[in-house]
């Protein structure tokens, strides 16, 4: 077969660890400020609650009923790295269940998203991996070698991916950034961080959002004029 069945690629570089530690200290509610590119559609949720993720991404594109590339290339991926799963439009057939959550836990991987459903949800949280999917669905997917692509360009709920880019993932989604924009958006949430917990003691201490904030004036302003 040629590569129009199969396109296979190497694994991209690990993002330096200390950015990735950095990363992890932040939420993707922060970095949603102020970014504006990167965030998978809000029905990408996680499977399990309380989870973070910070890693490099390795990426996956397969089609409909098919998960033989998804089984190959649990292989090579390793420590410090997310898969993220292009599903090629399905949302029917789950194609990341328990069998392949404990490949990914032996294999150390990071964690994981489907842009598409996972099934065996007990099995998953049995496994404690983190997870991020559409739902859970009773179909899934089987081995008809009809190709796919491993570490190409993918969508992940509108969001475009490269491998090798950084992802953060938590309970309020997945955000995926661009190497060349991860120094600014780790320095801008670690700045935006520490106001933000200012802000919140503020407020446990008496002050009203709106005050604080300036809603309240604007609110009088328009009022008053």
């Amino acid at each position: 077969m040629s590569n129009m069945t199969y396109k296979i690629n190497p694994m991209p570089a690990k993002i330096p660890q200390e950015k990735l530690d950095r990363l992890a200290k932040l939420e993707t509610a922060t970095i949603g400020h102020f970014y504006h590119f990167g965030f998978a559609d809000p029905a990408i949720s996680p499977v399990l609650r309380g989870k973070t993720v910070a890693a490099t991404v390795a990426t996956l594109a397969i089609p409909g009923l098919d998960s033989t590339l998804l089984h190959h290339c649990l292989s090579q991926v390793g420590p410090g790295y997310f898969l993220a799963v292009d599903r090629l439009g399905d949302r029917k057939y789950a194609c990341w269940g328990g069998g392949v959550t404990r490949m990914a836990a032996m294999m150390k991987l990071e964690g994981g998203c489907v842009d598409g459903p996972h099934t065996d949800t007990l099995e998953i949280e049995e496994q404690v991996f983190p997870m991020w999917s559409r739902g859970a669905s009773p179909v899934t997917t089987r081995l008809y070698n009809s190709g796919g692509g491993f570490n190409v360009p993918v969508s992940i709920g509108g969001a475009a991916v490269l491998p090798g880019y950084a992802v953060l993932a938590d309970d309020c989604g997945v955000l995926f950034i661009a190497p060349e924009d991860l120094d600014e958006v780790i320095a801008v949430g670690e700045e935006k961080t520490a106001k933000g917990a200012v802000n919140e003691q503020k407020v446990s201490d008496g002050t009203h959002l709106g005050a604080m904030s300036g809603a309240t004036a604007m609110v009088k302003a328009k009022l008053e004029g």
